[in-house]
């Protein structure tokens, strides 16, 4: 991190901006104050017109609206047709740059993805959309086609009109917080697809992106080109060259800062125990799934089982896994039978590392638990153990105590 630099007021001017990381990259990158400033389209004007800030990123949809009240643009950002920095010059001026084209070069490196010689389809096309253009032109794609709602090339037939794609760029909002768990487009239809790349960061996997590692298709999520601009942006604000070595290690950073910690595993096994310790050493909030079903349905669970049966239950309990899984920065600890809805694991992956508690059946307490009076605990268990093995990223053992296992779960996230 730089310091020691004199006090530059910095940000990022967007519509909406609750879900953005850019505060955090920045803390990394150097010690300037950098705010996030929301405002509608008819604001734009007055605030760069203001003292308000000495250096500023921009993001959707103003990419293109900065572009006339700025005093220079660098020829790099005229030829994208879209700014996304802007920083004051020395007469009091405003001069537009655009750093997301090294960040989404950066990016489509990082993911190994082949852009020569491929037909890509890009979604959208707002500024974040002729970024994609430019940088694929330059890496020389076969041909770039543009999809949008209303366009020649849109929702309704691309699949027809484009059955040769083999590199998708998501360049809109569709899947990002808080809207979660949508896709722009159905990958299952584009056959020779090989890439997707979404510059979506929040959440961790989108919908789309979750499909594509269904599907085995490469595919990147766009946290690393925010840090790549951020890092090339924070240049153009200081006047000091970065080491790129700094992305990475940002990169990975904010990974495991905003990454939840998903718990699942049989009744009993320590889940909810392990979530509250975990919450001490790190200071998390906890997200308990079947406490949200208590305080959503006003009832308790065997009250439920009892009087509605499981698939009222598990109906229930997606619910409340849906809303946990789009949180950042959480612990969530699951019921027993998450695992039994295959719908529950987008909801559970797109944010977080899955840890599967295990712990031994004879040690599985029964009590205000359901199905495992109701049921031989040996024979779910048998059922059960795959698919706890399918949902997780990792296996730890809680047959000690608590805290070695919440220990296990840190050292295995480089916390420890």
């Amino acid at each position: 991190m730089i310091t020691g630099k004199k006090n530059i007021k910095c940000g990022l001017i967007g519509e909406k901006l609750g879900h953005s990381f850019s505060p955090q990259i920045h803390k990394h990158l150097a010690d300037y104050s950098y705010e996030l400033f929301e405002m509608s389209e008819s604001e734009v004007g007055d605030f760069l017109r203001s003292d308000a800030f000495d250096a500023t990123n921009v993001t959707i949809p103003y990419k293109k609206t900065v572009m006339p009240f700025l005093d220079e643009i660098t020829d790099e950002a005229r030829r994208i047709g879209s700014v996304n920095t802007i920083t004051r010059m020395a007469n009091g001026g405003l001069r537009g740059d655009n750093t997301d084209y090294f960040g989404f070069s950066y990016m489509i490196e990082k993911s190994g993805i082949e852009v020569r010689g491929k037909n890509v389809l890009i979604l959208g096309t707002g500024g974040a959309s002729l970024t994609a253009r430019t940088v694929c032109s330059d890496m020389g794609a076969r041909s770039i086609t543009f999809v949008s709602r209303t366009g020649e090339v849109n929702y309704e037939n691309v699949y027809e009109r484009c059955p040769d794609t083999e590199v998708v760029i998501n360049c809109t909002p569709v899947g990002m917080y808080p809207k979660n768990e949508v896709s722009p487009i159905e990958l299952s239809s584009l056959p020779l697809c090989s890439g997707v790349a979404d510059m979506i960061y929040n959440p961790a996997k989108t919908k789309l992106l979750l499909d594509a590692e269904s599907l085995g298709i490469n595919h990147i999520n766009g946290l690393s080109m925010l840090v790549a601009q951020a890092k090339k942006a924070c240049e153009l604000f200081l006047g000091e060259t970065i080491s790129d070595f700094e992305i990475n290690r940002i990169t990975e950073l904010i990974s495991l800062e905003m990454g939840n910690i998903v718990l699942v595993g049989m009744p009993g096994c320590g889940k909810s125990t392990v979530a509250e310790i975990l919450s001490s050493m790190t200071g998390r909030e906890v997200l308990d799934t079947d406490r949200m079903i208590v305080e959503t349905e006003g009832r308790p669970i065997p009250e439920i089982f009892a009087r509605d049966g499981e698939d009222y239950f598990r109906a229930a309990e997606h619910r409340a896994i849906a809303q946990a899984g789009k949180q950042s920065k959480k612990i969530i600890a699951t019921g027993g039978g998450a695992v039994t809805r295959e719908e529950n694991y987008n909801s559970l992956a797109q944010n977080g590392k899955i840890f599967f508690i295990h712990r031994d059946i004879g040690s599985l307490p029964t009590d205000n638990r359901p199905l495992s009076q109701d049921a031989d605990l040996r024979e779910m268990y048998k059922k059960r153990l795959p698919l706890y093995r399918r949902f997780c990223d990792f296996e730890v053992s809680n047959d000690t105590t608590a805290e070695k296992c919440a220990e296990s779960i840190l050292k295995i996230l480089g916390k420890d």
